[in-house]
């Protein structure tokens, strides 16, 4: 059975989890509805099990386990196991009150990437804002926030960015369109601050930062925005996100991820290297 990584998270252990349990219903020619009826729920709700989507309950898993004929104790105790860390809160649960649902997918699976690869056009990337930069951009926000909640989205928002610089997270490569250099957000002073945080930030060995530029016209990345993660464990799939004004699409078909992944890599290629990146960063924080 699939192993998980030490800090791995909640949210890859649900994901794990869950297509543990279809392989071995498919494998015994189980249906959902089948499986549904063994544990006294609905078909929908095998199916969200079976993509991470939603918590779990130990007995629900033993149950669904005897049905698929788990009958090792070893094998058992480890899918069992992998409930009760699945079901643990991660630290973002505290700020449930201003974090949409959505979005607490993202973090915890942000939380348990090995690598994260990104586009960004409008605004500078969450995990590479300034705390000033990060606050008007909540400011700007519709319907408007209370300070106190911009208060606990900045710190939020922080609190992510740890992930770079506790010695354990992920690798970050941000492409950055220059429309979001040049967007004067928060005035002047909080740009200038924002491009010498980008400068600073990209002299982290975890961290790779690219300018695609106003003069190379038309490019791959002209759909928008978009993320994609990658985890440790061998069985998890990248995931691709695409965030929206009141959602968020998470896709993980592999013909979806390979689209986006050519797309990435084209930008890379066609964006300026991380040296002239700082260069630009350099003149334009001279310009204002």
């Amino acid at each position: 059975m699939t192993t998980v990584q030490p800090g791995g998270g909640s949210m890859v252990r649900r994901i794990l989890l869950g297509s543990q349990l279809r392989r071995l219903r498919e494998s015994r020619n189980i249906t959902r509805e089948d499986a549904g009826y063994a544990i006294r729920a609905s078909e929908s709700k095998i199916s969200r099990m079976e993509l991470g989507r939603v918590s779990f309950k130990e007995r629900d898993v033993a149950d669904l386990l005897s049905l698929y004929g788990v009958d090792d104790g070893d094998e058992r105790e480890s899918l069992l196991g992998l409930v009760r860390e699945a079901n643990k809160s991660g630290w973002w649960h505290s700020f449930s009150d201003v974090l949409p649902g959505w979005f607490q997918t993202y973090v915890g699976l942000e939380e348990a990437a090995s690598l994260i690869r990104t586009y960004e056009v409008q605004f500078i990337p969450g995990l590479l804002q300034s705390e000033d930069y990060a606050r008007a951009v909540f400011g700007q926000s519709r319907p408007v926030l209370s300070e106190e909640e911009i208060d606990r989205l900045v710190g939020l928002r922080l609190r992510r960015q740890k992930l770079l610089t506790d010695g354990q997270g992920p690798r970050l490569w941000a492409v950055i369109d220059e429309a979001a250099l040049r967007r004067p957000v928060g005035g002047p002073k909080v740009m200038r601050g924002q491009l010498q945080y980008l400068i600073d930030v990209a002299q982290q060995p975890n961290v790779v930062i690219q300018v695609m530029p106003f003069r190379f016209g038309a490019h791959a990345g002209e759909s928008g925005a978009f993320s994609i993660l990658r985890f440790p464990e061998q069985d998890l799939a990248d995931v691709v996100y695409l965030e929206q004004l009141t959602s968020a699409l998470y896709l993980d078909k592999r013909d979806d991820v390979d689209a986006y992944v050519q797309v990435m890599e084209r930008l890379c290629v066609d964006s300026l290297t991380p040296e002239r990146t700082i260069e630009l960063l350099g003149s334009i924080l001279a310009e204002s």
